[in-house]
């Protein structure tokens, strides 16, 4: 096995791979039940090891072949000296220096070597944990149909929640992908100065823009054409056939004379498009649905591969109609590939509310907040930000933290308020990286009073000080794990074939950044980080403030994928 790289980040798929590739090993010792007419039975690669993630469990071990497994690979569970061997000395790119194992009642456990983990990762800045562990290529189009025009361009006062949660997540997936190495564009193009364009910016949204006076007709003629010579328009002699629903209008209005009409079912069965709805039947072409289909041609315009991925994010109301759209588009010639990212609904029993309502709903709970926290000191331009990022970070965290199928039920009773303390959603975690924050400033402030020496070199730190459980778990479960959570959505898009939708887990950076600072939350209470000014507590001192400064780049480096900026007091 080759020699560990000391400049490549440690992983745990490589480890857990590796960990795998030793204890299978040779062909010996194998039992009569993982048998088959003569033949092993081997079990998957990556059901044989998982990593430990509780606190309770990371205190004697962090890796666990479980006994089920044992038993399977061989004879009474009993692993051979020379694959316990290969375990205990595994090297390899990537892979978690191991410090020793053993065979328990649960299974074959390992235990990495930790102080040599933390200098790997915390020595040289961490940077390259920060990011994804690969780099893809290719484009994709983010296509949020709800901010099309049907056929004026959407108002904050007529977008609904669930409109508003699929615009937020497109947002969030074109900060994920563009950071794996995808150039991402968006659709649809918006008046610039336009309601809708202040109302997204106020949330941290960049959408392209257009001057007022912008057209797009030289495409929209272009695609009209393509309909009107494709192979699968409905001639004067098809009239008979029963309709679609046209876009999103009556069927009836279809009927007119010389209306132009696109057998759907027709391409997505000659083309072999697969998971379409099969009542897609006859579609009577719009203004609207060309509008539409030249803003998706201008969007693949600029496209640096031939073939670009679509990514239509929709709302589960509106996935029928987004599947016309995306057949249309197809009979006109395109090629590209298209897959839907459909949204469950947002609920909020007791009330009905527009995208406008809910975010003036929070702003004036957060501003509440913040003034019974901090009184009169809440005002001015400072504070303003303060609150308008709050707010985005509250509403993002409401309606990204759940599975994007599924739907999300908000209480927007407006006695109700918003939470400034309290292990749940955007607020916790930006008061707890507002922490970090406040920590290094006090640190700065130690220096600059001349109690601590300015930090050193990690070559000349003993990380064998961070004995804390707290701080294996913050480097193991988090600053280790990132890059690969990264990784997650560009494989989705990578992935061939499976239909129409695609799903891809929009939830899980969110999900990350309550977990972590629960567990931050938890070591931060617990552990005084700026100890006396004594020269020989300043190496545990020192190797901890490295820990944090990587944990406080990784809070920033995963708020950005949100596009919410960090806030340094709370």
């Amino acid at each position: 096995m080759e020699n560990i790289e000391e400049s490549s980040p440690l992983r745990i798929t490589p480890t857990v791979r590796a960990l795998s590739s030793a204890l299978r090993g040779k062909r010996e010792n194998v039992s009569d039940s993982s048998r088959e007419n003569g033949e092993r039975i081997f079990p998957d690669p990556e059901k044989l090891w998982f990593k430990e993630s509780s606190a309770k469990n990371l205190r004697n071990r962090d890796f666990l072949s479980p006994t089920t497994m044992l038993n399977t690979l061989y004879a009474d569970g009993q692993v051979p000296p020379a694959v316990m061997s290969r375990v205990l000395s595994l090297r390899g790119s990537g892979v978690l220096p191991v410090a020793g194992g053993e065979v328990m009642c649960e299974g074959l456990r390992v235990r990495v070597d930790r102080a040599a983990a933390f200098r790997a990762v915390l020595a040289g800045g961490a940077t390259e944990y920060l990011k994804p562990s690969s780099q893809r290529q290719g484009c994709v189009v983010l296509n949020c149909p709800a901010l099309h025009p049907k056929p004026s361009t959407p108002t904050p006062d007529t977008l609904t929640l669930g409109q508003l949660r699929t615009v937020l997540l497109a947002d969030h997936m074109g900060e994920l992908l563009r950071r794996q190495g995808f150039a991402v564009s968006y659709c649809p193009t918006l008046p610039e100065d336009s309601d809708i364009i202040t109302f997204l910016r106020s949330l941290g949204i960049d959408w392209p823009t257009a001057p007022a006076n912008w057209t797009n007709k030289e495409r929209e003629e272009k695609i009209q054409e393509a309909l009107e010579n494709s192979t699968y328009r409905e001639r004067e002699t098809e009239r008979g056939r029963r309709t679609s629903g046209g876009g999103g209008r009556k069927a009836e209005e279809g009927e007119n004379e010389g209306a132009l009409r696109v057998n759907l079912k027709r391409v997505f069965q000659e083309e072999g498009l697969l998971g379409y709805d099969p009542s897609l039947g006859t579609c009577t072409v719009h203004s609207d649905s060309v509008s539409h289909l030249a803003q998706l041609d201008l969007a693949t315009a600029d496209c640096s591969v031939a073939m670009a991925t679509a990514l239509h994010v929709t709302s589960c109301q509106d996935e029928f109609r987004q599947q016309q759209i995306a057949v249309l588009w197809r009979a006109t010639g395109a090629t590209h590939t298209q897959r839907h990212l459909v949204c469950g609904p947002v609920k909020t029993p007791g009330s009905h509310l527009t995208a406008a309502q809910y975010l003036q709903l929070r702003r004036g709970q957060m501003k509440e907040a913040s003034e019974m926290k901090y009184g009169d000191q809440v005002e001015g331009q400072t504070w303003d930000d303060i609150i308008r990022v709050m707010t985005s970070a509250t509403v993002r965290f409401e309606l990204l933290s759940t599975v994007h199928t599924s739907p999300v039920t908000l209480d927007v009773q407006r006695e109700g308020g918003v939470s400034t303390k309290g292990p749940r959603g955007g607020v916790f975690v930006m008061y707890n990286c507002a922490r970090l924050h406040t920590l290094f400033d006090s640190y700065e402030r130690g220096v600059e009073k001349g109690l601590y020496p300015e930090i050193p070199e990690g070559s000349q730190l003993d990380f064998s000080a961070l004995k804390e459980e707290g701080e294996w778990l913050l480097l193991f479960n988090y600053l280790i794990t990132f890059s690969e959570l990264l990784d997650q959505s560009g494989q989705a898009i990578d992935c061939e074939g499976g239909g129409a939708r695609v799903n891809i887990k929009t939830e899980q950076i969110c999900k990350f950044l309550v977990s972590l600072s629960k567990d931050f939350s938890s070591y931060y209470n617990r552990v005084h980080v700026l100890g006396e000014p004594l020269p020989h507590l300043f190496n545990q001192m020192f190797s901890r403030l490295y820990l944090l400064r990587a944990l406080r780049e990784l809070y920033h480096s995963a708020l950005d994928t949100l596009n919410l900026p960090p806030i340094r007091q709370l």
